[in-house]
């Protein structure tokens, strides 16, 4: 007889981890569940589930939280003041061009410091993509 091919890559590389005997029934529990091998299952959570990472507070993350924080809620007092200015400009005020132009100019600096300040947060945590466009 004939043996059966298969058009799967070779994989010659193991991993290897230690579970509890709960932990172990429970992933054995949830291959037989979904009729998959424990190489196969293991294969999907790996490359097709969505991992949530988990931020430990410590005394000087504590600190930067609380930092940004305060920086959240001045973001959110300078947007309030930018958005009476432009309602007062649209409301058949005069146009001036130098407010009209100093108030691009603060649209773009504000963008640009949260940039930075969500790169600060990215890099301290560890997350090189929160501050990727």
């Amino acid at each position: 007889m004939k043996q059966k091919t298969y058009r799967t890559p070779k994989r010659h590389c193991v991993i290897k981890t230690r579970l509890t005997e709960a932990e172990r029934a429970d992933f054995e529990e949830r291959c037989s569940t979904l009729s998959m091998s424990q190489s196969e299952y293991i294969r999907q959570a790996i490359f097709y589930s969505r991992i949530t990472p988990v931020i430990r507070v410590s005394q000087n993350s504590e600190e930067l939280l609380t930092s940004v924080s305060s920086l959240v809620a001045q973001y959110g007092k300078i947007g309030s003041n930018l958005n009476q200015i432009a309602r007062y400009l649209n409301e058949g005020s005069p146009p001036y061009q130098g407010l009209s132009k100093e108030l691009r100019e603060a649209a773009a600096d504000l963008a640009a410091l949260k940039f930075d300040v969500l790169k600060v947060i990215g890099e301290a945590y560890g997350n090189d993509k929160t501050y990727q466009f």
